[in-house]
């Protein structure tokens, strides 16, 4: 069989928006070049898409157009190395996701141990927030939410006090096995996002955790978020103004 028709048939068994590489065929192909040859000229003749140098994608045609790949696919190289995870999407990429915006960003955001600075991809520019919690599938879920309870003044088309009780329904939803690992991870946060948690959960009355979370923060500290008190009747308690 051709290179170029083999690497066309393993193409059209690959899912729609799956990302891949020259890499992707060189267990068959020894040559590189004519893998990267071959797939340039696919892309030139519109059977696949180029997302960025190296890069390429089988498009999803709708009625309204192609799609763009799923932003995991387009970072899968910097979530996860040799089916280690050494990152995950945060910040603009789960804002939606977690129903805080209905808006959709050119911006990804990958949360990592070892940060580097921006770059882009294709139209895609890719930034890094440093998580100093280890990460782990188990526990991506809370490092995203805490996240975004540590930028709710930075979630685009959102206000404060929409966007915790949004926090307030997905806190609601745990159980104390769960509650328990989200405190655990927030001592690693910033003290204002350790004393939102506070807030929420004592307003929740899920109380087995409040005093680990007290004893995390400087007593004398105030921490702004305006309007919060509309929302949480419990943030004075803990220096939320």
């Amino acid at each position: 069989m051709k290179i170029t028709d083999y690497i066309a048939n393993s193409i059209d068994r690959l899912p729609k928006g799956y990302v891949f590489t020259y890499a992707d065929f060189m267990g068959e192909v020894k040559s590189k070049e004519a893998v990267i040859k071959a797939l340039n000229r696919m892309a030139l003749a519109g059977k696949i898409n180029k997302l960025s140098k190296g890069k390429y994608f089988k498009p999803e045609k709708t009625t309204f157009g192609e799609l763009d790949p799923p932003q995991f696919q387009i970072v899968k190289d910097l979530l996860e190395d040799d089916g280690k995870v050494i990152g995950y999407l945060t910040g603009y990429s789960v804002y939606n996701q977690l129903g805080l915006t209905t808006q959709i960003s050119n911006l990804i955001q990958i949360g990592k141990n070892e940060v580097r600075p921006a770059f882009k991809r294709g139209r895609y520019k890719i930034s890094f927030i440093r998580q100093r919690n280890t990460i782990t599938k188990e526990n991506i879920p809370f490092l995203q939410l805490l996240d975004a309870m540590r930028y709710v003044k930075k979630i685009p088309d959102a206000t404060i006090s929409g966007s915790i009780f949004r926090f307030i329904t997905l806190i609601s939803q745990l159980n104390e096995s769960e509650v328990n690992t989200l405190v655990r991870l927030s001592q690693k946060y910033p003290p204002a996002c350790r004393a939102l948690l506070g807030s929420i959960l004592e307003q929740l009355e899920r109380t087995e955790s409040l005093n680990k979370l007290r004893k995390s923060l400087n007593p004398i500290t105030q921490y702004q978020l305006p309007g919060v008190g509309n929302v949480l009747s419990t943030a004075q308690n803990w220096n939320i103004v």
